[in-house]
């Protein structure tokens, strides 16, 4: 067997073997978001094949007429301009361009992670008058924390959703830069120390998906990965009183145990979570004695916006962090 057909045939093995470790998730959407997202996927790819095909076909095209075998093929050369070759070869690509704009223009308000979902699925709009479920995310080194709020419950590398509810995440980070991707929920959104990032989203399919961070922080990078899963309402809710009633709390020192660098952590829950948890980490100020970045710009004479009435009702700020393991466990 000569070279050139030894190398296709061992090019042609390495890109099988590489294409078997890949996982359809992003073209698999279990959440509206996802689904719509991956439309777009869709729509581009076609735009883009509009002029890609033409092209490829026309390079053999031409090679085949024009080869130096072929008499037959007519030859000027003083050939310089065209005004109908002009034209076509501009305005394809020209309306190909203001096709993707104008459905980047669009998708980028309706699909903005900061706004609040317009459908739940498609065909069934959005029940506004329902708050959404709220869900504090911190990326830590390296695994990922979650806090229901509300529901007085919290956990390690596991996100629990009811299907067909809407979800508000509010994103930070304890220390890096990250990224929160559940790819068959939503697109990835960066959390970042010190900032709050946010996601609504909704997944419409029960089952067990992952979701992990797509940039790169370090040894643990790898493993920095969660498991999502979606279930019933009224599953949900069981669940929920499950994890109240068997789950220990989590106090202001284990959250300070959790966020010291860990790799390959399992799965763990917790029964509650510190009051104001979430605000003091943003404004990095977890630790007894530390003042708040909010504290900081007040006293600089900076504004500090305050918080929507949305955002005091999921969790209250605290602008000093507890001198104990104070838990909020939804009785005062």
């Amino acid at each position: 067997m000569s070279f050139p057909r030894r190398l296709g045939g061992i090019t042609v093995i390495l890109l099988c073997g590489l294409l078997a470790g890949c996982q359809g998730d992003v073209l698999d959407p279990a959440g509206d978001i996802a689904l719509q997202q991956r439309n777009l996927i869709y729509i581009s790819t076609v735009l883009m094949l509009l002029i890609i095909v033409p092209v490829l076909i026309l390079i053999v095209l031409f090679a085949w007429r024009y080869r130096e075998s072929n008499k037959d093929a007519s030859y000027d050369p003083k050939f310089h301009h065209s005004t109908g070759l002009e034209l076509v070869i501009w305005s394809i690509p020209l309306l190909v361009i203001i096709c993707l704009g104008a459905v980047t223009w669009s998708s980028t308000h309706l699909l903005d992670p900061f706004r609040r979902l317009d459908r739940i699925a498609e065909g069934k709009p959005a029940d506004r008058s329902q708050a959404p479920l709220v869900i504090q995310v911190v990326s830590l080194d390296w695994k990922w924390l979650f806090i229901y709020p509300k529901q007085n419950v919290a956990s390690i590398n596991e996100l629990v959703l009811p299907v067909d509810r809407e979800v508000r995440f509010d994103m930070t980070s304890a220390n890096m830069m990250n990224t929160f991707y559940a790819p068959t929920l939503a697109g990835m959104i960066y959390t970042m120390p010190g900032m709050r990032s946010q996601l609504h989203a909704v997944l419409n399919r029960p089952g067990e998906y992952q979701g992990l961070s797509a940039n790169y922080s370090g040894a643990g990078f790898s493993d920095m990965r969660f498991r999502l899963r979606g279930i019933a309402q009224s599953e949900f809710d069981q669940w929920l009183r499950q994890k109240q009633a068997t789950s220990t709390p989590l106090t202001t020192r284990d959250y300070l145990k959790l966020a010291a660098p860990t790799e390959k952590n399992a799965i763990q829950w917790f029964s509650a979570a510190p009051e104001g948890l979430f605000d003091r980490i943003v404004n990095r100020c977890v630790k007894p004695g530390q003042t708040c970045i909010s504290e900081h710009m007040k006293h600089a004479g900076h504004n500090v916006p305050s918080a929507s009435a949305e955002d005091r009702g999921s969790a209250t700020a605290s602008p000093h962090p507890p001198s104990s393991d104070d838990v909020h466990n939804g009785s005062h």
